[in-house]
């Protein structure tokens, strides 16, 4: 027969704590135009990639610094993002990370060519960074422990919300009105959210804060740009083996492991490298960056599968990735429960292996097979995925302690932003690298500049193929075999990928904690493998 531990005393104020739901659904309207945006330029790629008016004649490299300019700065100042608020304040560094959002936002809309949305998608990103962490870190902190598994869940179930709701309105307002509207949108929501964020949201901060570490920011800011530039500059030339590509990678490595050392070494770094001996940490960070790797590439190549091989409208793609977002909405909320039944080891691996099967089955499509074979897909997928964010985040985030709830948002979220930055930059280079080796046979009697940008992407054939007329259509038959041959080895990849994540959770999570243990008996190495 056990003992029950005495009660813990309450640690949030009577006041917040009567408001707690309130504000957690400001939090996730803040969460909202942050996962909004990007689901919503997944839908919008295959216009921006369009030559004016409809869109900017983005290329594919173009297409993925869009992407990763966004992505990079967002992860590259996530350290201190999470410093900054847990040493000012959290509501404060949210609501100036709103501002300017919204103002990257208005101002991407206005982009007069790739190279300026590029740009305005980096300020996007620097705003960003400053939301992600606080919305986590304050969730922690108007919370008591009991509840935030619970808590946890919804939040994550948010990012399903997000994810239904961006093409979907992506599509509508590509359907009405030009490429810019799907950023222009993200006004009027953070205007509501800082409204909200105002009159609701408490404040909170590290009562011991450290010093900024700007030195160890920089370095790592310059050695996922020189990485992640390395990798897409080797699939724009097809050709990894370039001196200059591996220079490149090479040189982003070597200030990576500078990185590493010099936090080692610091009095006040931005990641304290002791959180990383605790395996359970380690290996929960680890998962949620394969996961984002493989599903952020899935999705990258998926929208120019459904529009440019099937054929379907900017909306009607929204409509088919639906399944994937209602899973996550479902699901999220309640993996806590099934955490409870069967423990985090057994439910995060079997979650990394559902999204394994998926993504290998991404090999079966053809420009024929019938569509609900994709729904189906994408909706185990998501079920996959739901099972994975949930259990992952509430480890992290219950291993360190409530003070440092900045630190722990801020390192979850920047492997998970490192993760998907690495996916699209990795895979979309393996699409690229396929697709050219694909289709270059058929581009031999063009002339040698149109062959080459002609080359870059299936969007990029297509366009030439519809220049020439009717002697275009056996050009456009290729690209679309070339595609899908690409599609088929890169999903396997992203399938492999995951296949790595489960066997690293399988490892090194742990299982399901005796029934006679209680949640304030628990070991380091258990915390946050029940949520009750």
């Amino acid at each position: 027969m056990s003992i029950s531990a005495a009660p813990t005393p309450p640690r949030i104020p009577e006041a917040v704590h009567r408001r707690r739901w309130a504000i957690l659904g400001v939090l996730m309207l803040s969460l909202l135009i942050v996962v909004l945006d990007n689901s919503i330029l997944n839908v919008a790629i295959k216009t921006i990639s369009t030559p004016e008016p409809t869109g900017l004649g983005a290329t594919q490299s173009e297409l993925e610094w869009a992407i990763n300019s966004y992505t990079l700065v967002f992860a590259g100042l996530l350290f201190t993002a999470g410093l900054l608020g847990d040493r000012l304040g959290r509501k404060k560094i949210l609501l100036a990370g709103l501002v300017v959002f919204g103002l990257g936002s208005a101002l991407a809309a206005q982009s007069g060519s790739p190279v300026e949305l590029i740009a305005f998608r980096a300020v996007m990103g620097l705003g960003a960074a400053f939301v992600m962490p606080a919305t986590l870190a304050v969730l922690m902190n108007v919370f008591e422990r009991e509840e935030q598994p619970k808590a946890i869940g919804i939040w994550a179930g948010g990012v399903g919300l997000a994810i239904a709701i961006g093409p979907i309105t992506g599509g509508v307002l590509l359907d009405h009105f030009w490429w810019g509207s799907v950023f222009l949108i993200n006004v009027p929501i953070v205007i509501i959210a800082v409204a909200l964020m105002v009159w609701l949201v408490p404040d909170s901060r590290d009562p011991k804060p450290g010093r900024i570490d700007l030195f160890g920011v920089l370095l790592s800011v310059v050695g996922l740009v020189l990485l992640v530039y390395g990798i897409i500059k080797g699939g724009q030339l097809a050709d990894f083996t370039d001196a200059a590509v591996l220079g490149t990678i090479a040189a982003g490595l070597a200030v990576l492991a500078a990185f590493v050392l010099y936090e080692k070494r610091s009095d006040h770094p931005s990641i304290d490298i002791t959180y990383f001996k605790n395996r359970v940490f380690s290996a929960a960070i680890c998962a949620i960056a394969l996961v984002f790797f493989a599903l952020m590439g899935v999705t990258f190549f998926s929208v120019f599968y459904t529009q440019s091989v099937r054929g379907y409208t900017p909306l009607e793609t929204g409509l088919l990735m639906l399944p994937l977002a209602v899973a996550q909405l479902i699901f999220a909320p309640r993996a806590r429960l099934v955490v409870d039944r069967f423990g985090v080891r057994a439910v995060c691996t079997g979650g990394l292996l559902l999204v394994m099967a998926t993504l290998a089955a991404f090999t079966i499509f053809d420009t024929d097979t019938p569509i609900w074979l994709l729904e189906v897909i994408f909706f185990l997928m998501g079920t996959g995925m739901a099972h994975i964010m949930t259990p992952t985040s509430v480890v992290i985030m219950q291993a360190l302690p409530r003070e440092k709830a900045g630190s722990a948002s801020a390192l979850s979220n920047t492997f998970r932003q490192v993760g998907g930055a690495l996916g699209i930059a990795v895979l979309g280079s393996v699409l690229s690298t396929a697709y050219r080796s694909g289709v270059e046979d058929e581009l031999t009697a063009l002339p040698e500049g149109v062959r080459h940008t002609a080359g870059e992407s299936i969007e990029a054939t297509i366009g030439v193929a519809e220049k020439l007329g009717p002697k275009g259509e056996p050009l456009v038959t290729a690209a679309n075999d070339s595609f899908l041959h690409a599609m088929h080895v890169t999903a396997l990849w992203g399938s492999g990928v995951a296949l790595i994540g489960a066997a690293v959770v399988f490892l090194f999570l742990p299982g399901r904690p005796p029934k006679e243990q209680s949640p304030e008996g628990q070991s380091p190495e258990t915390v946050g493998a029940a949520g009750r």
